[in-house]
């Protein structure tokens, strides 16, 4: 499910849009989408995924024809065996609600779980191609920058993501909750090095990334263990970010290493026996 999918199903209603909510209220076997998996169909729009392919379309079809034909129908399930009747290789079986959207459906449509709280630092273009790839996760980000200008102009943000533009920015740290995530990643050394110090002095995150080559690494570590930060909370700072493999220096690329290492985040924090679990990863970023 798409994170703005709250917000479109929201636009639509206060708008009077007539749409459906389809939703996977059952599987059995090898499946798309698991339960609970929403989109949202009108005469000319769909949102939102159940899983794509065959199952999608009549899916869609089938909201469409309901939308036409019967304008105030009670919420229908419907079964589809995926391999038999719908010639798909998953081999499983799905049962769809199709729902009316009203202010009964918007209410019993729980808000997707935020798979993680992020602070990220800097609005250059590592972190602009991050935002967007945010831009559909379920996740609260608090953007932060001191130069409002880096702000890409006119941009509409999703509602999960804030820009926060104030100096000093070290300052957001404190605001942010206990098993936050942070990616420092702005337009100085310095600076980098002052949010650094204030998120490792905290202790209580859940990740702490920052861009930098291995070089860049040593000398903050250095300089940490100068200022009296503890071996062990120094040893859970990331740096480089980026899951491996992923090899390229454009900020497209490492945004893409860098969220997918935010996304492995859940499973490594249920395997964690300490108080965080840290990703360290080749440089996939340009030295700094």
């Amino acid at each position: 499910m798409s994170a703005d999918l709250h917000a479109t199903a929201a636009g639509w209603l206060a708008a009077g849009q007539a749409a459906v909510v389809v939703e996977v209220v059952k599987t059995a076997g090898s499946v798309p989408r698991e339960a609970g998996t929403r989109m949202l169909v009108s005469a000319t729009q769909a949102v939102g995924t159940i899983g794509g392919g065959h199952l999608e379309l009549i899916a869609i079809e089938n909201a469409r024809t309901l939308l036409a034909r019967v304008p105030g129908f009670e919420p229908v399930d419907r079964h589809y065996p995926l391999g038999p009747s719908l010639g798909q290789c998953c081999g499983g079986a799905v049962t769809l609600r199709f729902a009316r959207l009203d202010a009964r459906a918007a209410h019993a449509w729980p808000a997707p779980a935020a798979r993680f709280f992020l602070q990220l630092y800097g609005a250059g273009h590592v972190g602009r191609a991050i935002v967007q790839l945010l831009s559909g996760i379920p996740c609260q980000v608090q953007w932060i920058d001191e130069r409002e200008a880096e702000f890409p102009a006119g941009a509409a943000l999703p509602p999960h993501i804030g820009k926060v533009c104030v100096d000093p920015v070290e300052a957001e740290v404190d605001s942010a909750p206990a098993n936050a995530c942070y990616l420092v990643l702005t337009h100085r050394h310095d600076l980098d090095m002052r949010i650094t110090e204030t998120i490792l002095r905290r202790g209580d995150f859940r990740f702490l990334g920052l861009i930098g080559s291995k070089t860049k690494r040593a000398r903050f570590m250095h300089r940490f263990e100068q200022r009296g930060i503890p071996a062990g909370t120094l040893d859970r700072m990331t740096c480089p970010i980026g899951v491996p493999g992923i090899a390229g220096k454009e900020p497209e690329i490492i945004a893409v290493a860098v969220v997918a290492q935010l996304l492995q985040l859940p499973a490594l924090a249920a395997a964690a026996t300490g108080p965080a679990q840290s990703c360290h990863a080749p440089p996939v970023q340009e030295p700094r």
